[in-house]
């Protein structure tokens, strides 16, 4: 007797625990990844993935870039993912994002490159950091006909040689001519400019875009000058910059420790004129190296994405990568949000994930991106729409902070 109550008491073991199992067994295969996780998961398991990749720096000191366009294309994945997908000829497909560290130079990009399309078989890139990288990158991603969507600055990456690359950030083309009129709008009577930048593609392409801008404009260019990367030393080159006397000096593509040196050697010279950086990113990191010889400089590519100018989703984003991956985003950082909105209007209006049908769709839809709904443009200058029609932001450091002063539409 007793021994059939142990086997009686066995069995409800069992039989109790087995509900148990199964549940947890349920939970854990059809868990959902929250926006928190930025896996670019769903929540249906019957849905197909669609990999898309992102090629860019996440070691140096251009690590935040990558960082960040890492995370942000992970919270537009889950975005989509969680509100279904998109569906093609009735099948439901999710996004899941693969990145890698291209170092900043060729060679990684070219390494990451072949890592992405021949490995990892992404069917879209949807973000890519520096003109080397991005160039390598359209090596392969061209011949293939990936849709691939960039930050990189250089317009040598652009027109119709390129035709299945898109830009969704602001270039040369698209920032220099609203920032120096809204510039020349502020301070009247400027007649002359010094404009210096460093001595590469990123540096050259930003400088051709400029001179020509400042020659439109009237302004007299007096000095036209290029620095090595790594240098340290600039008290002869503004020394040379400063016996010509401009009203402004402009440092183009300049990154935030080359302009913060060159900054400070010109407060220690007693120049105080109009200053600005047109691939200016990050106030904050700017202030960082030049200290108060930052004080009233202007920024073309430095959003305020915290402040009353920002959408309430970029704010969102913002506030969500301070908490989570302790990185501030820049405009950089939201570059692959725009090219995931991009995908998705153009797959939504096509119906495909052919390249050439989505290049057809990518003409005419509107996309809804981080500042508000907008479509691509630039059919005049590049050959066909290739350019989203971001609204170009005017950044000047005041009090030693970053703020942003104005956002003018180019979405016309």
């Amino acid at each position: 007797m007793k021994k059939d109550r142990k086997s009686f008491k066995k069995i409800l073991c069992i039989t109790a625990l087995v509900p148990l199992l199964f549940l947890s067994a349920c939970s854990g295969n059809g868990s959902s990844s929250s926006s928190n996780s930025g896996s670019g998961n769903a929540t249906d398991e019957k849905a197909e993935v669609i990999k898309v990749g992102i090629t860019a720096p996440m070691s140096g000191a251009a690590a935040n870039w990558g960082i960040t366009q890492e995370w942000v294309a992970k919270q537009a994945a889950n975005e989509i993912n969680e509100k279904g997908g998109v569906t093609v000829d009735g099948k439901k497909y999710i996004f899941e994002v693969v990145a890698y560290d291209n170092k900043y130079n060729s060679t990684g990009g070219a390494q990451v490159a072949q890592t992405l399309i021949n490995k990892d078989k992404v069917k879209f890139i949807v973000g890519s950091v520096g003109s080397a990288p991005t160039q390598a990158l359209q090596t392969l991603s061209e011949k293939a006909k990936i849709l691939h969507f960039t930050s990189a600055w250089s317009p040598a990456i652009k027109g119709n040689d390129f035709p299945y690359t898109y830009t969704t950030l602001n270039t040369p083309n698209e920032v220099i001519d609203p920032l120096v009129t809204y510039i020349l709008e502020q301070n009247k009577g400027l007649k002359s400019v010094a404009v210096i930048n460093p001595n590469d593609a990123s540096g050259l392409d930003t400088a051709k875009v400029a001179l020509k801008v400042w020659k439109e404009k009237g302004l007299n260019i007096v000095v036209e000058d290029y620095y090595e990367r790594g240098t340290t030393e600039f008290s002869q080159i503004v020394t040379k910059i400063l016996a010509e006397k401009p009203d402004i000096i402009d440092l183009g593509g300049s990154p935030p420790g080359d302009a913060g040196l060159i900054l400070k050697s010109l407060e220690e010279q007693g120049w105080d004129g109009v200053k600005l950086i047109g691939a200016g990113t990050s106030g904050d990191q700017l202030v960082e190296a030049a200290g108060e010889a930052a004080e009233g400089v202007y920024l073309g590519l430095a959003p305020d994405f915290t402040g009353d100018t920002a959408t309430e989703r970029q704010k969102d984003l913002a506030k969500r990568a301070k908490e989570e991956i302790n990185e501030t985003l820049n405009s950089i950082s939201m570059q692959p949000y725009e090219a995931m909105m991009a995908l998705k209007a153009a797959i939504d209006e096509s119906g495909t994930l052919d390249s050439d049908k989505l290049k057809e769709a990518l003409a005419k839809v509107e996309v809804d991106s981080s500042f508000g709904v907008t479509k691509f443009g630039g059919e005049d200058l590049y050959g066909f729409p290739q350019q989203l029609l971001l609204p170009v932001t005017v950044t000047q450091i005041i009090d030693g902070a970053s703020v942003e002063v104005n956002r003018i539409s180019t979405n016309q």
